[in-house]
């Protein structure tokens, strides 16, 4: 088999999951954001106003999109964010804290939108 051929598919099979993935969170957070009743929740599909919506959703100020844009710092401020989710959603705040362990990591806004 030519080997260009392999590379496309499998070029196209890691956009195709990319994209579903994308959509999967995106969906995800847009389901919090109506259970919590905060607005625009359509800035879940907008890259970086998603991380606006994230904000909105736990009552911290629109500045916090900085302290994601600084290493290490951003770490704690993703964990702090969804351990915040976590309770809003009536679930144990350590379901957040889910959020590091790289397997876990997908499928916990999935679990605090549906569950």
């Amino acid at each position: 088999m030519d080997n260009s051929i392999v590379q496309s598919s499998e070029t196209l099979a890691a956009v195709l999951f990319s994209l579903f993935l994308y959509a999967y969170l995106a969906f995800s957070i847009q389901t919090i954001a109506k259970k919590t009743g905060t607005l625009n929740g359509w800035m879940a599909w907008i890259p970086l106003l998603n991380l606006v919506l994230l904000c909105s959703i736990i009552a911290r100020p629109a500045w916090w999109i900085i302290l994601f844009f600084i290493p290490l710092v951003n770490f704690f401020v993703i964990v702090y964010i969804w351990m915040e989710i976590a309770e809003l959603m009536n679930k144990p705040r350590w379901v957040g804290y889910l959020i590091t362990i790289p397997p876990i990591t997908f499928f916990i806004p999935g679990y605090l939108a549906f569950c």
